[in-house]
């Protein structure tokens, strides 16, 4: 059940950050991720409607809730303002950090050790990580670098320690229930904030334009923090994140086929090494 449930993770993140590009650069990225949470926090409600008391009356599990929200709503802003002004053949591979931060933590806190296999597919990442993120190598102490590399390696950090996070709060309250509070967290955030900038009326024209895409993706990203949620009640937080981690592929695929993203050769090798190491990677960690 664990690896049934993290395919459809893999599988709907991979599509869901393709169409998580076009939402934050058609709303902005403050309203595309409004939308999305918004959806999230209805359509989940009903299903954790009975657990709500011993949530707010009885606190349980409510302190790892309420810092797993705060930390993904700081990495989520980041994600969708790294997706708006960069490549997303170029920042997807950066998210393949996830895993040897999740795993630092999951170390660090319960004791997990990496292997030797584990620690050199690791090192492989964060090399093909710089070949793809550097666009010359002409001036070595000047190095250019692609739009939004820098906000997506701030958000993948923040996204380590969310999967740690969402692993231990499924498991003290369920996965419903952490997929559902967090989405309602970061609505209630966006929306306080659009309010402030922004006007209710750009809300409502928004979703009145592109209604089928604000469902589609609101839809797919909801399913994929579901199902990893649930995962991690089955197999360790480790291997959820590992496998996870293959979704970086079928982004950086869409990316390039379909928005037509160009590549230099380096970043064509950083592409490679980074995504079969991610691969490879979350084959073998125990």
């Amino acid at each position: 059940m664990g690896i049934f449930f993290i395919i459809i993770a893999m599988l709907s993140w991979g599509v869901g950050d393709f169409l998580i590009q076009k939402s934050a650069r058609k709303f902005g990225s403050w309203m595309a991720l409004f939308y999305i949470t918004c959806f999230g926090a209805i359509v989940l409600f009903p299903f954790v409607y009975s657990d709500l008391g011993s949530v707010f009356i009885q606190h349980k599990g409510l302190l790892v809730l309420a810092i797993a929200s705060l930390v993904i709503t700081f990495s989520g802003i980041l994600d969708f303002q790294a997706l708006k002004v960069g490549k997303i053949s170029v920042v997807e591979p950066i998210y393949a950090l996830e895993l040897p931060i999740t795993a630092g933590f999951a170390a660090f806190i319960i004791g997990e050790r990496l292997s030797f296999l584990q620690t050199f597919f690791i090192i492989a990442i964060m090399v093909g990580i710089f070949l793809v993120a550097t666009k010359s190598f002409k001036q070595y102490k000047k190095l250019k670098w692609e739009k939004g590399v820098w906000l997506a390696i701030l958000a993948t950090v923040a996204m380590g320690v969310v999967n740690f996070l969402f692993g231990v709060a499924s498991r003290e309250t369920s996965p419903l229930m952490v997929s559902w509070f967090s989405r309602t967290f970061m609505a209630l955030v966006t929306l306080v904030y659009l309010i402030k900038f922004s006007s209710a009326h750009e809300i409502i024209k928004g979703w009145k334009v592109n209604k089928r895409l604000i469902l589609a993706v609101g839809f797919i990203d909801s399913l994929a923090w579901v199902a990893f949620s649930y995962a991690m009640l089955y197999i360790p937080i480790a291997i959820a994140t590992g496998i996870s981690e293959s979704y970086i592929a079928i982004a950086a695929a869409l990316g390039i086929f379909i928005n037509k993203e160009k590549l230099k050769k380096h970043q064509w090798v950083g592409l490679a090494v980074c995504l079969m190491a991610a691969v490879i990677l979350a084959l073998i960690t125990k």
